[in-house]
């Protein structure tokens, strides 16, 4: 199924600083799960010998990144929406495993765990489930969506970058940053020991983004008015704004001539640093130095559990070493971050999924909008992760390996269908080519490697 293609002019590109925004929520909403807890966990039982991992997997992940916005960029339509063109089985697929990757509510469960930690005391269960409930009402009254979930995951950053900035100062030693930059020399490409292939893939997963996270790009991006998205509505409330679809089935393209080229020459530019300084950046100093912390205060130590309650060891020793205020600063602004992480991984599935269904099967309808379809769709993971935890699937870690193995794998997928999307359905002058391509194809390579690692990793257990 291919979609009508109509022609429009490519707006004059958007200040810089006007730009700023989709990469700022998308280490928000990344900078949780693997930040928080996998990769310190990864650090305290295995030493700073996987961070070249890390920094590999952003690199990775940057070049996945800017193929996604390029499509979007060209034609105001989401690269899901590209890849159902061909055939909506894709589409399907992907809302599926977006679903099934989000369901299990990890991110927000840990940030209930450490809030009966911060406050000594509590059920995180149903501190989720109320917690839950409340994220779904904000979303639904928010006039513009985007902009709310973009000011939640803003102050996180802030939030986030303040309290690293105080541990560098009060906590990590010379001698630690020294022990840092050597084992990411020395050991890369090499697997510590207790490190299975199933904690390497759910590593890989939280590093950054992952998964449908980062496919999302493409309607943050459009609702940012990058590009040729500036002509498709933006996802409003059906309550509090005025309501229209945040898409229609056409997609965009503009005249190559010689003052378009210029103008898109100047839009890639800008969407390369933006996302360079705001994600990619920002990932790379957040697992580097939540790495370095829990090196500094948990490497060695024999009674650390797989559960977050090595979050609340860490928090002791803070507390010991410097003083209340950094244990209380600490577990805050880790439950906050988890939870802006949840709320972002709702509005994550919410847009895939109505984009999707809205374009291929209720796009005449007056009644399922896009807006309201997403609301649907918001929804029903509440209830859904709610039921996940009152059945008695309570343990975070657990939860977050399974959601975090799953992105990885998606990763994979959809990595080999931009090859084919920013070749083959983007006119010559603007699809991907030269290092660019080489770097998608090494993506496919990086997934699939610990994908099939993981798998024949198991297989050979049973």
């Amino acid at each position: 199924m291919l979609t009508e293609t109509t022609t429009r002019e490519l707006p004059e590109p958007l200040a810089l600083r006007r730009m700023v925004g989709p990469g700022v929520v998308a280490v928000g909403i990344g900078m949780a799960a693997g930040e928080i807890i996998l990769w310190p966990y990864l650090t305290a039982i295995g030493g700073l010998g996987l961070l070249w991992l890390a920094f590999t997997t952003l690199a990775v992940q940057f070049v996945i990144n800017m193929e996604i916005e390029r499509y979007t960029l060209a034609t105001g339509q989401t690269v899901v929406a590209g890849f159902s063109r061909w055939w909506k089985g894709w589409g399907i697929i992907i809302c599926l495993a977006g679903a099934f990757q989000y369901v299990w509510p990890g991110w927000a469960t840990s940030g209930s765990t450490l809030l009966t930690y911060l406050f000594n005391g509590g059920d995180p269960v149903w501190i989720t489930v109320i917690g839950l409930a409340l994220v779904g009402v904000l979303l639904t009254f928010s006039k513009v969506i985007y902009k709310t979930v973009e000011r939640v995951e803003t102050a996180k950053v802030v939030l986030t970058l303040f309290f690293l900035a105080v541990v560098v100062v009060f906590v990590i030693s010379l001698s630690t940053w020294g022990e840092g930059a050597k084992a990411t020399v020395t050991g890369f490409g090499q697997i510590p020991d207790g490190i299975t292939f199933t904690m390497l893939l759910s590593a890989i997963g939280a590093a950054g983004a992952g998964g449908v996270h980062n496919l999302v790009l493409s309607n943050w991006i459009r609702d940012k008015r990058y590009g040729m998205g500036a002509h498709v509505p933006r996802l409003v409330s059906p309550i509090t704004g005025q309501e229209e679809a945040a898409g229609t089935g056409d997609r965009y393209q503009f005249p190559l001539d010689e003052a378009s080229m210029s103008r898109w020459a100047l839009w890639w530019k800008r969407a390369n640093v933006e996302h360079l300084v705001t994600f990619v950046a920002v990932c790379f100093v957040t697992i580097g130095v939540m790495s370095l912390l829990a090196y500094e205060t948990l490497f060695g130590r024999g009674d650390l559990k797989s559960d977050p309650s090595f979050l609340r060891i860490q928090g002791d020793i803070f507390q010991a070493e410097v003083g209340t205020w950094l244990k209380l600063l600490f577990l805050a602004v880790a439950a906050v971050s988890l939870w802006a992480a949840a709320m972002g991984l709702l509005d994550i599935i919410g847009r895939v999924a109505s984009d999707f269904l809205h374009r291929n099967y209720l796009e005449g309808s007056t009644r399922w909008t896009e807006p309201r379809i997403y609301l649907l769709v918001v929804w029903t993971e509440i209830v859904l992760g709610s039921i996940i935890l009152l059945a008695g699937f309570t343990q975070p870690l657990g939860l977050l390996i399974v959601s975090t193995c799953a992105a990885s794998v998606v990763t994979l997928l959809y990595s080999i269908l931009l090859v084919r999307l920013n070749t083959r359905d983007l006119p010559a002058p603007i699809r991907v080519r030269g290092w660019r391509l080489g770097g998608l194809l090494v993506a496919i390579g990086f997934y699939g490697f610990f994908a099939i690692a993981m798998v024949v990793t198991q297989l050979d257990k049973l």
